[in-house]
């Protein structure tokens, strides 16, 4: 199953960055400015940041390792982008 989402932001690589740092304590990451891949636990995400935003593409066996992949995302954004007062991502549904 795949989900993804999207955030409209100018820091779009700077949130693609600290993700893929903070992420990388714990799982397998490589990145660099514009793309992410990250093998979270429920499945691989993979990130790309534009100058518009930041697409976002979480992947998982069944519908409990997707809600978990998309919980893992917003929650980490939600502390990265709380000066724009970003809430959540809004994620496609499989």
């Amino acid at each position: 199953m795949i989900s993804t989402a999207r955030l409209e932001t100018p820091n779009a690589s700077k949130y693609l960055q600290q993700l893929c740092k903070h992420f990388a304590h714990k799982v397998e990451v490589r990145f660099d400015e514009t793309e992410g891949h990250c093998a979270l636990p429920p499945g691989p995400a993979v990130l790309r940041a534009d100058a518009d935003g930041l697409t976002v593409q979480v992947e998982a066996e069944d519908a409990k390792g997707l809600i978990q992949a998309r919980f893992v995302i917003d929650s980490h954004l939600v502390t990265f982008a709380f000066r724009e007062g970003f809430t959540g991502l809004d994620w496609s549904r499989p």
